[in-house]
């Protein structure tokens, strides 16, 4: 429940907030929140002791049977890697368009920035 109403609190911090520093904070905390969530499904909670997705010798088959009844998913784990190497790149990317934008414009607030003119003929 907590990770559901961070995640509408960081979207209404991306959809209503001026700022730029401000909606690149709200995205980075929505983003988390998703890779939070991530770890928590794929997380056994029936299982006393889970364990890693390790298997540290070739097993048999009844070890094997235990094996994956405790251990954990490793699919979202592998996915959350790249999620997290996705959403570190994407926001530096936001972060520098941020730098610029307030070089350019003097402010990080969206409402500063000009609108085209569509009355002009092109030549």
């Amino acid at each position: 429940m907590t990770i559901v109403v961070n995640i509408s609190i960081a979207l209404y911090g991306v959809f209503t907030r001026p700022s730029l520093t401000k909606k690149i904070i709200s995205l980075i905390m929505c983003t988390d929140s998703i890779n939070i969530f991530a770890v928590i499904i794929g997380f056994r909670i029936s299982v006393r002791y889970p364990s890693p997705p390790i298997l540290p010798e070739p097993p048999d088959l009844d070890y094997l049977q235990v094996f994956v009844s405790r251990s954990v998913d490793p699919i979202p784990q592998a996915l959350l890697v790249t999620a997290i190497v996705i959403g570190l790149a994407t926001s530096v990317l936001l972060m520098g368009l941020s730098i610029l934008y307030y070089k350019h414009f003097g402010t990080t607030d969206m409402r500063a920035f000009p609108e085209e003119d569509t009355d002009e003929t092109p030549e």
